[in-house]
């Protein structure tokens, strides 16, 4: 692996003499996201290889403080507004997507574990508050009750990051006591040593997050490690009085869900940007004619703006109505459930643009390493996210504007 460029690593915090006293402003992480694009360009193909962000690449975005842009301050976090979160995540995807990804993914967690327990996050910060959570939802665990806690086993797909992260949060249904009896989703929180991290990432596209299998076999997870899912969409949380900050009255979805479709959008602007390099001044194979006066990719280009461009001011208006809504403890459901609608439907605007690109790039696209077939394929991957599945949340806006009862707790 290459070493970073110095210029690259240099975290803004050592740069600005008075950030080294109140912390970096959001416009400061943004700018050093911006500076690290060209190198993230330069070791993607090796990241790809690796199917595996490098660890230089980890302690760069550890160093530049992205990873504290959620985090509680009382663990020497930032506690910024999600905006600057995903403007980071977006910047940096023009330079890997895989990397970008990685970065969103592992970071909301720092956001999450402030929603647990205290003790939850004295565990895994209590020494050492630059640890790394990584996380797989997916309800599949195993679980038992016993004294204190649960026993807990499963196997578990897709948790990015994993193997630069020393804890994870994973999904099981548990019956609660206080509920009707039927199952319903709880998110676990265990340290390295209680699980296996299983290398089984072979894929398409977003080819280099590591996004591998997590296997536990008969862990105790206390309880105070273990957070109900149906309380974090009450915004009514264990940590919220230890962490009373806005930033942690905002339902998890809300936050999460634009996690995995934020960086699309990067990965978009990149495309676009190649495509009209390599096509200004092509020509067709056999009339000669320049590519760039087809009026056909023309309007291709003219869509694709307006598609980012949408995107973009719906992203920056949703993030700042998430700031005041949290500021005022005012979640009305039927906006909820718009604003989820808002950010699911994101990738799929995403694939309809970067088809465009792909359709009109030629038979060079097909070329293993072409930038566009590799925005294509990362895009392809995001929109193959439950999170970024449109269909549900919209089905269920639609049924609200009729009178009908919200059925989605992911919001």
């Amino acid at each position: 692996m290459k070493e970073m460029h110095s210029a690259a690593i240099a975290s803004p915090a050592h740069a600005d003499k008075d950030a080294t006293s109140s912390g970096p402003t959001g416009e400061q992480l943004i700018a050093h996201a911006r500076a690290m694009v060209p190198h993230l360009r330069e070791c993607e193909r090796e990241a790809i290889a690796n199917r595996q962000l490098s660890a230089e690449t980890i302690k760069a975005f550890a160093d530049a403080g992205f990873f504290k842009v959620l985090q509680p301050r009382r663990y020497g976090g930032y506690e910024m507004s999600p905006a600057v979160y995903c403007e980071i995540a977006k910047t940096l995807a023009e330079g890997c997507m895989s990397s970008a990804w990685v970065y969103g993914v592992v970071a909301v967690h720092n956001w999450q574990l402030a929603l647990f327990d205290p003790q939850a996050a004295e565990d895994v910060w209590g020494e050492d508050s630059n640890v790394l959570i990584s996380s797989s939802y997916m309800p599949t665990g195993k679980v038992t009750k016993a004294d204190g806690g649960y026993r807990f086993s499963g196997r578990w797909a897709f948790s990015s990051g994993s193997a630069h992260c020393d804890w994870v949060i994973l999904g099981a249904n548990v019956v609660a006591e206080d509920g009707d009896g039927t199952p319903e989703p709880f998110n676990f929180l265990l340290p390295r040593k209680d699980y296996e991290i299983v290398d089984t990432w072979h894929t398409m596209g977003l080819c280099a997050t590591g996004s591998n299998d997590i296997v536990v076999d008969d862990a105790f997870v206390p309880a105070h490690r273990v957070l109900r899912e149906k309380d974090m969409f009450r915004l009514d949380c264990p940590g919220m009085k230890a962490n009373p900050g806005a930033l942690y009255r905002i339902p998890f979805a809300q936050l999460f869900n634009r996690t995995v479709s934020t960086t699309s959008l990067g990965s978009l602007r990149r495309a676009l940007d190649v495509f009209v390099q390599a096509t200004r001044e092509k020509r067709a194979t056999y009339s000669g004619a320049r590519l760039a006066s087809d009026t056909r990719i023309q309007e291709a280009v003219a869509d694709v703006k307006v598609i980012m461009h949408d995107l973009e001011l719906r992203l920056a208006n949703d993030l700042a109505e998430l700031d005041r809504r949290a500021a005022a403890n005012d979640w009305p459901l039927e906006r909820r459930a718009e604003l989820g609608h808002h950010t699911t439907s994101m990738v799929s605007r995403c694939v309809e643009a970067v088809d465009q690109l792909m359709l009109y790039s030629g038979g060079k696209a097909i070329y293993l390493g072409n930038q566009i077939q590799r925005a294509f394929l990362d895009i392809h991957c995001a929109r193959a996210h439950v999170a970024n599945n449109p269909f549900p949340y919209a089905r269920n806006v639609g049924a609200m504007a009729f009178g009908f009862d919200n059925d989605c707790f992911d919001l």
